[in-house]
């Protein structure tokens, strides 16, 4: 069973996954631009027939890339352990599992969104958040001793 935040729960771990997804947009660039780099080294080869390789410049990117990757999952596995759900790395979305109405929602975050504003059905997703308002956070409360 997935961990189940308070709204205040989830606000408060705000700093620390924000830092944790930022580390792993980068690291996720970071990947993106070893594989590109690996990439054109092979189509080089490849188009120029046997073309000298630089064997140190391949190895190396390959090692960043390696290690951008051993250390994406570790943040990845992070924010796991913290409970959350990372849901678009590419615009840091991230979900909360919370309590509302007797039924399991997310609480949705956003990369940049100063705190947590909106919810969603665990169905519906980005597309069908809607705003925390008085009636959320009141049956939102009553479900917290959960």
């Amino acid at each position: 069973m997935p961990k189940s935040f308070t709204l205040t729960e989830a606000e408060r771990l705000i700093p620390r996954v924000g830092e944790l997804l930022r580390e792993a947009i980068r690291l996720k660039s970071e990947y993106a631009q070893a594989e590109q780099s690996i990439r054109a080294n092979a189509e080089r080869v490849m188009l120029m027939g046997g073309v000298v390789v630089h064997r140190e410049e391949a190895l190396a990117a390959r090692n960043r890339r390696d290690e951008a990757a051993s250390r994406l999952r570790e943040a990845f596995e992070q924010i796991q352990e913290i409970g959350c759900l990372v849901k678009d790395l590419d615009i840091g979305l991230i979900d909360f599992p919370t309590r509302y109405g007797g039924r399991e929602v997310y609480l949705c975050w956003k990369l940049g969104e100063t705190g947590i504003a909106f919810w969603h059905d665990v169905e519906d997703g980005f597309a069908g958040r809607k705003p925390i308002d008085q009636d959320f956070r009141d049956h939102h409360q009553a479900d917290d001793g959960e």
